[in-house]
């Protein structure tokens, strides 16, 4: 068995990337104060009491929602609740409970997964407001601050009682970590999806909607992986929401702990200014690197079509003669 998993769930805003990033204790998942910022599963590493546990911040759920990018998200807790050894569910003091914290509750109680109610932003002793949360019907709320780190070791202490033995625990493998790169809407996260069999990454039409680097295991007779699918690279002047900014710089670090980088090109547009940046970092970095033109089953071919645009792509990625290059489509198989 893998380490044991902690998932953090609730409602949008209620502060579960500060508790994530609190516990972790770096800046990994981004924080900030608009709903909605947390859309796919983010994972972080940790240990307590001597267990080493894998933490997953998740998006908000909204019970209800006809919006796409929400109903992702709540998609996407929910296959973080499925793989959780333990469910921290976190509700807010400053607003009291919800009906969608109500909502949220029935839906862990039907997951058969232990459940801890955490109640967020409680910043001196033991509110009395805390007692209401006692009408979800799971058990004694741990009051906490992700701000300060109050009560943090109180929620990870019950989290700890729920791991298997510490002897059902394999080692960490020495899995080979593939940075996924490319400029926004070049098929990244629909070529994770593709090799994993399952949708573990918001696939969207909208540009922006990866905005964190995502970690995926894998494993076939080739071996074992970890692909990191990372936020779009756009060009700096259109990064105007300090969100883009961390994302930039959550792919530089994806860079860099990568063995090797794959760099996305949207066969559709050949290799644009931002591709070349983009391979430059892997390239600085002196990162082993791919490059996958993707969306190959979109443009209209002859017999030269293939050797066209790889002449092209070595003229522009001149300083890259050592990447081998692949036409793909990651929405089809073709070639993945």
């Amino acid at each position: 068995m893998s380490k044991p998993i902690i998932a953090i769930v609730g409602r949008p805003n209620v502060g579960k990337s500060m508790l994530f990033n609190k516990i972790i204790g770096r800046r990994l998942s981004i924080v900030e104060d608009t709903p909605g910022v947390t859309r796919d599963r983010i994972y972080g590493e940790s240990d307590w009491q001597g267990r080493k546990f894998t933490l997953i911040d998740t998006g908000g759920i909204e019970p209800r929602t006809d919006n796409q990018i929400l109903a992702f998200m709540r998609s996407q807790a929910q296959i973080a609740i499925d793989n959780a050894t333990v469910i921290v569910f976190l509700c807010d003091i400053k607003t009291g409970m919800t009906a969608s914290d109500q909502e949220v509750a029935s839906m862990l109680q039907r997951c058969g997964k232990p459940v801890i109610l955490a109640v967020n932003k409680v910043d001196q002793g033991r509110s009395p407001d805390i007692y209401e949360f006692y009408n979800l019907g799971l058990g004694d709320p741990i009051a906490v601050s992700a701000v300060h780190g109050h009560g943090t070791g109180d929620l990870l202490d019950a989290c700890v009682q729920y791991f298997p033995p510490e002897d059902e625990e394999e080692e960490e493998d020495d899995a080979i970590k593939v940075a996924v790169i490319g400029k926004p809407n070049a098929g990244k996260s629909s070529l994770v999806n593709q090799i994993l069999g399952e949708e573990r990454v918001i696939v969207s039409n909208v540009a922006g909607t990866t905005r964190d680097a995502i970690d995926s295991r894998f494993t076939n007779d080739k071996g074992s992986f970890v692909f990191i699918d990372t936020a779009g690279m756009r060009k700096k002047s259109k990064i105007e929401e300090d969100i883009e900014k961390y994302s930039v710089l959550r792919a530089t670090m994806a860079i860099d702990r990568a063995d090797v980088c794959l760099i996305m090109i949207d066969a559709t547009e050949g290799v644009t200014e931002q591709d070349t940046k983009v391979a430059g970092m892997a390239h600085e970095a002196g990162k082993a690197s791919i490059i996958v033109v993707n969306k190959w089953d979109l443009v209209e071919k002859d017999d030269k079509t293939m050797a066209r645009m790889t002449e092209e792509i070595r003229r522009d990625l001149a300083y890259m003669t050592y990447a081998p290059i692949l036409f793909i489509s990651a929405k089809t198989g073709q070639r993945v």
